[in-house]
């Protein structure tokens, strides 16, 4: 059909594929701009100012979400909650044994963005009973949280200093 009211083809022309376009672009140009994760999607290395291990991470109590930055080499980031013991904090990937967790078996350094800062640090999986506890106390006051002591396996990190 041809005229004035035929109807376009889908081309870059046409004001629907235009906008979808744009939203793809700019979405694309914010992933590799900032370098960490949005939302559930991974991101790269993360930016930030770093900062010395502090004696306490309390201060993250309220954080809520964190980012993690595993794979040194070809750094992986994703956004994650956190849990404080004492002065310690943990991160868990329940019993899912996700990519970050497969990057952490094989080299445990890595990097948390708490509150804008940047911390390099050291993941320690929690295999002991009593902190296992300890943790999964703290970790279940959180209504979206699973009790990893009922998982059959538990992928549970403490964070140290290097």
């Amino acid at each position: 059909m041809s005229g004035p009211l035929a109807r376009p083809a889908r081309s870059w022309h046409n004001p629907d594929m235009n906008s979808l376009r744009s939203f793809v672009a700019l979405g694309s140009i914010m992933l590799w701009a900032c370098g960490g994760p949005i939302a559930v999607f991974p991101g790269g290395a993360l930016d930030g100012p770093v900062k010395p291990v502090p004696q306490s991470f309390e201060f993250a109590r309220d954080a809520g979400t964190i980012q993690l930055e595993s794979r040194p080499e070809d750094p992986y980031s994703v956004n994650i909650a956190c849990a404080i013991v004492g002065d310690d904090l943990y991160v868990s990937a329940g019993d899912n044994e996700s990519q970050w967790v497969e990057n952490i078996e094989a080299n445990p350094m890595v990097r948390l963005r708490v509150k804008g800062d940047i911390y390099e640090l050291r993941a320690e999986r929690v295999t002991d009973e009593p902190e296992m506890q300890a943790f999964a106390e703290e970790w279940i006051k959180n209504s979206w949280a699973r009790d990893p002591r009922t998982l059959d396996e538990a992928w549970v990190y403490r964070m140290e200093a290097r």
